[in-house]
């Protein structure tokens, strides 16, 4: 008897523990935590994930859907309402776990229209700054038509800017809001109508939301930071605001250092973009010359996994960099330089070519500086301007190459570089 009533409790407890266990849908998991999806959204692929595993792979730099490794034509997230409905129906109906460790909650559904118009109309004095945000930033990330209703949304922007301005960037407290204010704000002013208008009562009110944007810079994410620069790109569009962001404090030498440790493409090359922006003013190349940039950009060109795009922008800002006389005399102390910028001469692009021969004829024609033309001589210079010739390129990088070989064919009389170089190419010699 005393037997029979073991096997009973026995019995009874496993059936107990059994009922703790709940099966989950496979449908209902998120492909890459593996965790039930709280925010489920789908890609352009249709492949459903949550929103917070999947905006951590997109602000990583990654362009494709993880499931099946596509290429994402774009990277909207549209919410997926109906799996959504289904998972808050699955769990109202499955037994509840341990209190111990109780289910997450599930977030508020999307904002409608109406809401986000609201959230937007009262966004200066919320209670819940931080909250209204984040809701206002999925939105807009959801998808293009979001980003335009909100941009329409008359003194959104104004109300985005003035929070901008107001909030410390120093205190370590606001630099999360700091960085939602400035992803919605980069959208919105991407989209929107009176983008000068903007624009110009940023610079009305003495580029308060400079120090903002640098807190952003320096110590939010990967996407927040892109955002930060592209807006700082935006509003220097006259000399006064490039020559108050050139004059921040370490702010230039802050971003060129970012180049260097940064790996995300998209964030280097807006950088890169910016300083481009920036060094159309001649004070500002100074200051870029004087906090190392030559040391910088030849680091960048010599990275091997750099995108394309990246090169390209970095050839173009060491071009810009030239047309001075202090900067050609930085780039020809700095025989690193030189020697990056022959080697994306060819193989890289049609663009990275032009601005590399741009760079050397401005040089050794131009200029004739003799250190550069020594460097160009020691490298193999010669033969690899041969051979962009006859890669297709365009009328003008065909005569600056014709000039450069020019120049190294009078020079080899005395230090001969053609000599040791005997192919099928040397019949293209332009004299």
């Amino acid at each position: 008897m005393i037997h029979t009533r073991t096997l009973s409790s026995a019995s009874e407890r496993k059936m107990g523990r059994d009922d703790l266990y709940i099966t989950v849908p496979s449908f209902f998991r998120c492909p890459i935590s593996l965790d039930v999806m709280t925010s489920p959204v789908s890609l352009c692929t249709g492949v459903t994930y949550d929103r917070s595993s999947i905006q951590r792979w997109l602000d990583g730099g990654n362009n494709t859907c993880p499931a099946t490794m596509q290429v994402l034509s774009s990277t909207d997230l549209v919410p997926n309402l109906t799996l959504q409905r289904l998972i808050r129906n699955w769990s109202d109906s499955a037994q509840p776990a341990p209190l111990s460790s109780p289910p997450p909650l599930l977030p508020d559904p999307p904002l409608s229209r109406d809401d986000a118009l609201a959230l937007a109309k009262s966004l200066s004095s919320s209670s819940c700054l931080e909250t209204s945000l984040k809701r206002l930033a999925d939105f807009s990330a959801e998808s293009e038509d979001n980003r335009i209703f909100l941009a329409k949304i008359e003194g959104f922007a104004e109300a985005l800017l003035n929070l901008m301005s107001r909030l410390d960037g120093k205190l370590e407290r606001s630099v999360g809001s700091l960085e939602l204010i400035v992803r919605v704000f980069e959208q919105v002013l991407a989209k929107s109508d009176n983008r000068n208008k903007i624009i110009s009562l940023a610079a009305s009110q003495d580029l308060r939301c400079l120090s903002s944007l640098q807190a952003v810079v320096e110590r939010g994410a990967v996407e927040s930071k892109i955002a930060s620069v592209k807006i700082l790109e935006s509003v220097a569009v006259t000399e006064e605001p490039k020559a108050a962001i050139a004059e921040i404090d370490g702010f230039l030498s802050r971003l060129l250092e970012l180049t260097i440790l940064e790996t995300d493409q998209n964030l280097i090359e807006s950088i890169v973009s910016f300083l481009i922006h920036l060094a159309g003013q001649k004070r500002a190349r100074i200051k870029l010359l004087d906090l190392g940039a030559v040391k910088s950009l030849s680091e960048l060109l010599a990275a091997p996994r750099s995108a394309v795009s990246v090169t390209e922008k970095a050839l173009k800002l060491v071009e810009m960099i030239s047309s001075c006389r202090e900067g050609r005399e930085a780039l020809s102390s700095y025989e690193r330089c030189i020697e990056t910028v022959l080697q994306r001469a060819f193989k890289v692009s049609a663009v990275a070519t032009e601005h590399a021969v741009t760079i050397l004829w401005g040089l050794c024609c131009a200029a004739e500086d003799e250190r550069t033309r020594a460097v160009v001589r020691r490298c193999s210079g010669v033969p690899r301007l041969l051979v962009v010739m006859q890669s297709g390129c365009s009328p003008a990088v065909r005569r600056m190459c014709g000039d450069l070989l020019r120049v190294f064919r009078v020079s080899s009389r005395s230090q001969p570089c053609l000599s040791n170089y005997e192919t099928k190419t040397t019949h293209i010699m332009p004299f």
